[in-house]
Formats: structure tokens, C-alpha cells, sequence
């Protein structure tokens, strides 16, 4: 696509048929490339500090080193490249989804995507705007809400805060609750009549509040604080 930036990707799966799918979708993509593919998390750890893409398509089910330990690693705080990391799953995964939350994904996507979603949430991911799958990402943080979460799993950074003790202004509680119900930016600028550049300068300021890595992690403080979801 004229003038939109290459998006450099990442496949990990240890189904060779998967990852085949994958790319094939994403390399008819214009502004997609797929430059790796890893069959196991201690491969994507590779390939991920040798090509450093912008996205990895995870799953979370690998020999060797599992998707959440590689998730962990490449969202570590200090590490020299954080790539956007996109969780692909099923819905039987909802326990493992719920640590990937803690660590650090930006989104998830199921393995029978088609090809349009899948080329979404590559996108989304670049951008900044991960939740692309409210069918997956609700349904998983609205378990927070009543402690639903898997045990031993460790709290999101600001996650334990309670909703009045977060000084988020009325504005960016709207902002949350959308984000937290699967808007895109372009969604919640609509459903607000503010531009995306505001709605970004807000998730922003959310972020920097909550001590939030990214829009997952906000939607997780939101749904397990009350703040999402009063009226579902």
C-alpha cells in the first residue's frame, strides 16, 4: 500500500501448517511483510533479537519454551527491542490468556481468524490499537470483574489501584470504558466526537496513570476495578 510503512512480522507457532497460513495471508498484504518464522519460543527469541519486527503473532502452546514465557522475555522492561506481541489462541485458552494479560500482550487472535482479521490485528498492533477482537478480549477481561482471573496469576502494573484512588479525569473514564468494551480509536473518536489524535493523547495519559504497559492492560485494570462493563 503506497505510502503506509512496511509492517515487519513475526510468525511463532509450532505447527508448520499454521505458520504457512499465516504468511501466505500476510505476504499478499501490501504493507505486511513477514520476515521470520519460529516453530518454538527459544527460536522466536532469536529471531525476534536478529530481525527485530514490529509484531509477533504468538501462540501460547509451544515445545521448549512456551508463548508466555517468550512473551515475558520480549516485554521485559529493559529489553533492547519490545516488539507488539499478539497472542494467536483459542477459546479453550482462556486461563492462559488471562497470565498473557499480565504479561504484557497487546492483544490475541484466535487461529482460525480469517484473512481479514488477521491482517487487522497485525495492524492494530503497529498502531498502537490491539483490541481487534472484542469476541475474544471482553469475553476474557470481563472475567476480571469477579477475581476471575487464573491462580498465581500476577497482577498488571496498576491493576490493584481501585477506581477512585486513580485520578483519571471524566473524559478519560470514557475513553477507558470504550477501550475496555474492544473500540478502536477511530471507534471511540466517533462514539465521542473527539479526533483519534486525542483519543491516543488520552490513552496515553491513562498509561502513564495506571503505570499500564499498553491498551490490554488498561482494559484489564478497567474490567477488574468495576469501571467497564456496569451495565453488561
Amino acid at each position: 500500500m503506497e505510502g503506509r510503512p512496511v509492517i515487519r512480522v513475526l510468525l511463532a507457532d509450532d505447527q508448520e501448517i499454521v505458520r504457512t497460513g499465516m504468511a501466505m495471508i500476510l505476504s499478499a498484504e501490501d504493507d505486511i511483510q513477514v520476515v521470520a518464522q519460529a516453530q518454538d519460543g527459544l527460536q522466536a527469541l532469536e529471531l525476534a533479537e536478529s530481525h527485530r519486527p514490529d509484531v509477533v503473532l504468538m501462540d501460547i502452546r509451544m515445545p521448549r519454551l512456551d508463548g508466555l514465557d517468550a512473551l515475558r522475555h520480549l516485554t521485559r522492561p529493559h529489553a533492547a527491542h519490545r516488539p507488539q506481541v499478539v497472542m494467536v489462541t483459542t477459546f479453550d485458552d482462556e486461563d492462559y490468556l488471562t497470565r498473557a494479560v499480565a504479561a504484557g500482550a497487546a492483544g490475541f487472535i484466535l487461529k482460525d481468524s480469517g484473512p481479514r482479521l488477521l491482517a487487522e490485528a497485525v495492524r492494530a498492533a503497529a498502531a498502537g490499537d490491539s483490541l481487534v477482537s472484542p469476541s475474544i478480549t471482553v469475553r476474557l477481561l470481563r472475567r476480571l470483574r469477579t477475581g476471575g482471573s487464573a491462580p498465581g496469576t500476577a497482577s498488571a502494573p496498576g491493576t490493584a489501584a481501585r477506581p477512585g484512588a486513580t485520578p483519571l479525569s471524566p473524559r478519560e473514564r470514557e475513553v477507558v470504558v470504550l477501550l475496555a468494551e474492544g473500540l478502536t480509536n477511530a471507534e471511540i473518536a466517533t462514539a465521542l466526537s473527539i479526533t483519534v489524535g486525542t483519543v491516543k493523547t488520552h490513552l496515553t495519559n491513562v498509561q502513564a496513570k495506571l503505570g499500564a504497559r499498553n491498551r490490554v492492560e488498561i482494559a484489564a485494570w478497567a474490567w477488574r476495578n468495576g469501571v467497564a462493563g456496569q451495565g453488561s
